[in-house]
């Protein structure tokens, strides 16, 4: 049976004299794909961020299995995130990099091999990462983010510098890992490719949520293009 893994309660988040947030509520649940998603300033990197204990919210809270994200213990081990793919030293190899940042948490080396085959990454190990092309660079915050196999995703424009094959591979990738009963959320401006991904979908526009459901419930026979512009452009229109 799913369980709530991630939870918004009336979440507010207030920079001077804009309102980035407005009393947001939403589940995500584990087993399952959700997408987060809404237009260029909707808020979603702002919740995202009240989230993983990045920004402070004004009002509200941001959830992870109940608590706060500065309550866990070993955060690494519980919730892998895929924010920013400029994260790297561009000096270091791929091996090189996943070693600092499994050394920061404590995570075994012998790891690192295993995830850098998980994401494709095999051929590149010795490779220095200033030479990657965007999409590497994203399959390799992906293996950075499952260092700690962690049983929560959260993921932004993961598929950003893919090309098809490597579109392809993440969605196939996201749902395997979500069959093994984890929570994957994430936030995507690709609707086209989000519908062939996702279980279940947000919709937040202007910092309010304006749909959430199943993405079935969600699209109701239309393309999930059809039922975002709906529900965000026509609609505040």
């Amino acid at each position: 049976m799913s369980e709530i893994k991630i939870e918004f309660k009336n979440l507010s988040k207030q920079y001077k004299d804009v309102l980035a947030v407005s009393n947001f509520s939403a589940q995500v649940v584990s087993g399952r794909v959700t997408g987060f998603l809404g237009p260029n300033g909707a808020g979603k990197s702002t919740a995202l961020r009240c989230l993983l204990g990045l920004v402070t919210p004004t009002t509200g809270q941001a959830l992870i299995n109940g608590g706060s994200y500065s309550d866990l213990s070993e955060p690494i081990k519980h919730v892998g995130a895929l924010l920013d793919s400029r994260g790297f030293h561009p000096g270091l190899t791929a091996m090189q990099n996943m070693k600092v940042m499994a050394s920061a948490s404590e995570i075994d080396f012998a790891r690192i091999p295993e995830l850098l085959k998980l994401v494709d990454l095999e051929q590149a190990t010795d490779k220095r990462t200033k030479g990657f092309s965007l999409g590497m660079k994203q399959r390799l915050s992906l293996a950075i983010a499952m260092l700690g196999d962690p049983e929560i995703l959260v993921l932004d424009e993961p598929a950003n510098g893919l090309d098809p094959i490597g579109i392809v591979w993440l969605r196939e990738f996201v749902k395997k890992l979500a069959a093994e009963g984890r929570t994957i959320l994430i936030s995507s401006h690709q609707l086209a490719e989000m519908q062939n991904t996702v279980d279940d979908v947000v919709i937040i526009n202007k910092g309010v949520l304006v749909a959430e459901g199943s993405i079935t419930e969600i699209c109701k026979g239309r393309t999930l293009e059809e039922a975002f512009l709906d529900l965000t452009l026509r609609r505040s229109a």
